[in-house]
């Protein structure tokens, strides 16, 4: 049977571009890749889940729905924050008991910041 999520990975077309946005404007800590990896990626962690970014040449994320959703502390100061560094928000549609928006890496993968407001569902 199934034990956890250990971990995502994501398709990006320049890695050094997305080491920089997760690294320096996430904060996210960057860890050691597994011996034998052939294709150039990062891997970071958050808590007890990896994020893993793998190269693949025009991955075709900018047109796709699909994301990664991060819980924050402080959704307002992430917002500013990431307004600051230039990435461009997206608003979502509205989830009860959540605030969110969402940003795109610079590969174009979509990703959702939220925080919960009250007992209304769990993830949008």
């Amino acid at each position: 049977m199934l034990k956890r999520i250990a971990h995502v990975n994501l398709a990006v077309d320049d890695v050094e571009a997305a080491r920089r946005f997760y690294g320096q404007v996430l904060g996210l800590e960057e860890i050691p890749r597994s011996e034998g990896q052939r294709r150039p990626g990062a891997w970071f962690r958050l808590g007890a889940l990896e994020l893993h970014l793998s190269h693949e040449p025009a991955p075709h994320n900018a047109d796709s729905k699909r994301h990664v959703a991060f819980e924050v502390r402080d959704v307002d100061a992430l917002r500013e924050h990431l307004e600051d560094a230039g990435v461009p928000l997206e608003q979502g549609a509205p989830v009860p008991g959540m605030r969110r928006f969402f940003a795109r890496d610079p590969a174009g993968n979509r990703l959702e910041f939220f925080v919960r407001v009250d007992s209304g569902p769990r993830c949008g």
